[in-house]
């Protein structure tokens, strides 16, 4: 395949997307049904006053609407817990695990992070074994230490070998700026994170582990004869709230990694360093209806239906259909999505075969100059290799156009 890359600039205007270059033909989304006449001023959004970080994501592209200290390492407290999760998920997902495998409230579990400790706990006996999806609900809804060291030991053998797998996925989701040394979030040297490594993570669990994400909402949760709630109080306060996690002691504060649902929109909110349960609440919940009145979603491309069709040389057939692999939404000012203005990038010649979801290209977009969202083009449909007169042919004719 040509290595050259050519670049389709497209604008949008009044919701309608036209090409620079006709030969580059683009299908574009629709417009919305009505059009904002003109952009909103969006004021500052509500910072929280004591916190001492602070950040507001939106979950399709990652994009950072506002924050403050955002990179700054601070102590993540239970919201650990968060990647504790995303672990198990993996492993669960390579057949490593089962949901019905038993997990042992080892003594080592219940001393370090049993009721007998400061630290929340989830009240599994020690010594006696649970299903590790009960095990699992109880450190996420109750925000269990002893539940959490429990399934870290069945995983990996050890808290400590456990933090290795923690620490091996936080790089591959980009948390730069993060370390684990447990799997409980209590506070431990160079135990560090982010707002907006928490951030990305919270956009990982959800995109990749949604079943495992799902835990988040559940408000209560019973082991024995105990029942304990889960310390979001979103969860009862905004019908679309449905996670993630908070945390809390004496170093690191009060915190809080929320998200909300609203149509098509996701927006994760992370404060970390709060004054209280209450105000991490008030915090977030103020973080989030600022993003949702100020930012508007919009379902730019969907899979399965083609954005472009391009000229395919010696191919079976010759031309191949190019979308993208998943929902490509956005979130952008309100009264701004008549500035977008996409760009894609494909190879200037396309050889066949083309396997079927074959990753050809890529489409931007740009705001102001700015790139806002990405994704990849991929085939929609396989082009098989052409006959050999066919490919002889095209070859003659490539080589006239190349003199």
């Amino acid at each position: 395949m040509n290595k050259l890359v050519l670049t389709a600039a497209l604008t949008l205007s009044l919701g309608l997307a036209q090409a620079q270059q006709a030969s580059t033909p683009v299908t574009t989304p629709a417009a919305p049904s009505a059009v904002a006449t003109g952009a909103l001023p969006i004021p500052p959004a509500p910072a929280p006053k004591v916190s001492k970080a602070w950040v507001l994501m939106d979950y399709a592209t990652g994009q950072v609407l506002a924050g403050e200290n955002i990179d700054m390492q601070l102590e993540p407290a239970s919201i650990t817990k968060v990647m504790t999760s995303y672990v198990i998920a993996a492993e669960l997902a390579k057949g490593k695990l089962k949901a019905t495998d038993q997990v042992m409230m080892s003594e080592n579990a219940w001393k370090s992070g049993g009721a007998g400790t400061d630290g929340s706990y989830s009240g599994f006996e020690v010594n006696k074994t649970a299903p590790l999806e009960q095990m699992e609900k109880g450190m996420v809804v109750q925000s269990g230490n002893d539940a959490a060291i429990a399934l870290a030991e069945h995983v990996a053998g050890s808290e400590e070998a456990f933090a290795q797998l923690m620490n091996a996925h936080a790089q591959r989701i980009g948390m730069k700026n993060s370390h684990f040394e447990n799997a409980t979030g209590l506070s431990a040297p160079g135990h560090i994170s982010s707002a907006r490594d928490l951030a990305l993570l919270g956009r990982a669990l959800i995109h990749d582990y949604p079943q495992a994400y799902s835990y988040n909402k559940i408000k209560e949760f019973t082991v024995g004869p105990i029942t304990q709630p889960n310390r979001n109080l979103l969860l009862w306060r905004d019908a679309s709230v449905d996670g993630i996690k908070t945390g809390h002691h004496s170093a690191a504060g009060y915190c809080l990694m929320a998200s909300a649902l609203r149509g098509d929109q996701r927006l994760i909110s992370v404060v970390l360093g709060d004054t209280s349960e209450v105000q991490r609440a008030v915090d977030s919940q103020a973080l989030l209806n600022w993003g949702f009145r100020f930012f508007e979603a919009h379902k730019l491309y969907e899979p399965g239906k083609a954005i472009t069709t391009q000229k395919v040389w010696k191919g079976a057939t010759d031309t191949v259909q190019i979308g993208v692999a998943e929902p490509l939404v956005i979130s952008v000012p309100r009264g701004r999505y008549d500035s977008l203005k996409p760009t894609m990038e494909m190879p200037q010649m396309l050889e066949g075969p083309i396997k079927k979801g074959q990753v050809l290209g890529k489409v931007k977009v740009m705001l102001d100059g700015k790139q806002v969202a990405e994704a990849p083009l991929v085939a929609m449909q396989e082009v098989e290799r052409a006959g050999f007169f066919k490919r002889l042919w095209h070859s003659l004719l490539l080589w006239w156009k190349s003199v």
